[in-house]
């Protein structure tokens, strides 16, 4: 199904963000999302509906697929894309990572159907279809498209559908979450959550961290200062009912949690890229966003693991989302 986006005009952002790669990379101290120059920017008309949740809308080159759900949770797919269009050139600038994170996009549609299968609402679901040879959906339009003018439209409907979705959610229940999905090649076996904090100031005590601007300059600022459960923000961000404290309860190793507070000095950690910046609470708004790196043994390298662990993550995000946004 296709349909057509009037009244865009370009989106003008210029910060710059380093996303997840299937390699290692050097270990990172620096959040990735840093007073991004958002609030300038002219954000892209939504797409007009009606929605059928649970139904698939493409853009009209066929490379961003869009689901609507029913839960105020959307899952978004970025690097896990396999089509590659022979008219599209690969990508070439010195910043363009194009290592796919491997499987992705299979254990983001197994996300969706298990959360529908335990709520009984279906989360929204957007998925970049292009490898990221010739498209990155988690990086600023420039970046993202290589400076190949003809995938402008790709980057904008991108974002025009997860505004959509996040829309959608908020008209459901005041406020949502996004959740960024992508795979991580790192030494340690381990889910990395990224909030916009970097490794460095995780690794502070919970009363220096309470004590300065951590949490309300994260992509989680919204629900770290309102949690429904009246829990501190400290514990919103790595208590035993922070997601990655119920993802590490649920026995799947996860930093920041009340298990790993943090990364350790020199562990490669990515703290969050583009879409957590753009599209969570950082400045502002009631839209969460967390950048979940998912390690593949155990998690995405096989059918059954990938299905297993997709089970796992649904029942925590439902428990966060009652816990801390009163949803049910």
């Amino acid at each position: 199904m296709r349909f057509t986006v009037s009244g865009w005009r370009r989106a003008v952002v210029t910060l710059t963000l380093l996303g997840c790669g299937g390699a290692s990379t050097a270990p990172d101290d620096t959040p990735k999302g840093t007073t991004p120059d958002i609030p300038g920017a002219t954000v892209p008309g939504a797409p007009t509906g009606p929605f059928v949740p649970g139904s698939t809308y493409l853009d009209p080159d066929g490379y961003i697929e869009y689901q609507p759900g029913t839960a105020p949770l959307l899952i978004i797919a970025p690097h896990g894309g396999a089509l590659l269009p022979a008219g599209l050139p690969d990508r070439t600038c010195a910043a363009c990572v194009t290592v796919t994170d491997g499987n992705t996009q299979e254990l983001a549609r197994l996300i969706v159907d298990s959360f529908a299968v335990r709520t009984g609402k279906r989360p929204h679901l957007v998925v970049n279809r292009l490898n990221r040879r010739k498209f990155d959906a988690n990086r600023e339009i420039v970046e993202a498209t290589g400076g190949n003018a003809g995938l402008e439209r790709t980057w904008l409907w991108l974002h025009a559908f997860i505004d959509t979705a996040k829309a959608a959610a908020v008209r459901t229940a005041a406020k949502g979450l996004v959740i960024d999905l992508h795979g991580h090649g790192h030494a340690i076996p381990r889910l990395e959550l990224g909030y916009l904090i970097s490794a460095s100031t995780l690794r502070l005590d919970d009363a220096a961290l309470a004590a300065g601007s951590s949490t309300t300059q994260s992509s989680i600022a919204q629900v770290a200062r309102s949690s429904v459960a009246g829990d501190a923000a400290i514990a919103v961000l790595n208590g035993p009912n922070s997601l990655g404290g119920m993802l590490a309860t649920a026995g799947v190793p996860s930093v920041p949690s009340h298990l790993n507070r943090s990364p350790a000095a020199g562990d490669e950690y990515f703290s969050g890229g583009y879409n957590t910046a753009r599209h969570g609470s950082q400045q502002g708004g009631v839209v969460d966003a967390i950048q979940i790196e998912a390690h593949s043994p155990g998690i995405r390298d096989t059918p059954a693991n990938r299905e297993r662990f997709a089970g796992i993550l649904a029942t925590a995000l439902g428990r966060y989302l009652e816990r801390h946004y009163g949803w049910k």
